[in-house]
């Protein structure tokens, strides 16, 4: 039986365990010596079980502690596979990656919004528009961005699409590099919030997707870190 073969019997068979309530949850799960003489494996084989197990939100680990059985939640498995995304493409693609996801998301988060909104939903993007210049020039502000994005995100009613916001989307704002000048950050990215409400609030579904489109393309330009010179200044042109 090959490795992943093996891997793979050791994780199903742990996870009907689970399922069928003989490991309960949250209890901690059978040792790697354990495993191993159970199912005649090595370590390593029964370490990729557990990965196995991680990904489909069936194991929680804790570093310098024996991993507990889990029940598979939405959030679990987002941010196991954010993590898996992340060791496959690396961080730089695979920051473009969910950037381009964000996009998708939240341009239709505002064509929704457009197009639906109800006055409850409408006053809440007003709220945390107001938050947003409240806290421009301040270390508040990106939460206060991430809180508006978020209020449009809710519009569209779908909690896949919201846990996808909040687990990949919101920690990727968080993690964003500071920019030069926060300040001058600040007031642009509130005036383009302050373009999208206004199209939301007048209904206006073209506005509204093309002016948040341009924003995130914007954002995320404008943080780039600018490629390495050789000191060399190109020669005029025709030369």
């Amino acid at each position: 039986m090959t490795t992943q073969r093996a891997s793979g019997v050791i994780a199903e068979t742990l996870i009907a365990e689970i399922r069928d309530g003989q490991i309960a949850p949250d209890a901690p799960l059978p040792t790697e010596r354990e495993l191993g003489e159970r199912f005649g494996a090595s370590r390593p084989t029964v370490r990729e079980a557990f990965a196995q197990m991680q990904l489909r939100g069936y194991l929680k680990a804790q570093t310098g502690h024996r991993p507990r059985a889990a029940t598979p939640s939405l959030e679990g498995v987002l941010t196991a596979a954010g993590d898996h995304l992340r060791d496959v493409l690396g961080d730089d693609e695979s920051r473009a990656h969910l950037e381009q996801m964000r996009q998708f998301i939240e341009s239709g988060a505002a064509r929704q919004a457009a197009m639906h909104a109800d006055n409850i939903r409408i006053t809440r993007i007003r709220s945390a528009l107001d938050r947003n210049f409240e806290a421009i020039g301040t270390p508040d502000f990106a939460a206060t961005d991430i809180a508006f994005h978020r209020a449009l995100v809710t519009v569209i009613d779908n909690p896949v699409i919201l846990a996808l916001h909040d687990m990949f989307v919101s920690g990727m704002l968080a993690r964003r590099a500071p920019t030069d000048d926060p300040a001058r950050y600040d007031r642009i990215a509130y005036e383009e919030h302050r373009a999208i409400y206004e199209a939301v609030l007048a209904g206006d579904v073209v506005t509204a997707t093309d002016v948040m489109d341009r924003h995130l393309a914007r954002s995320y330009r404008a943080r780039l870190k600018a490629p390495r010179s050789t000191g060399m200044d190109l020669p005029p042109e025709g030369d």
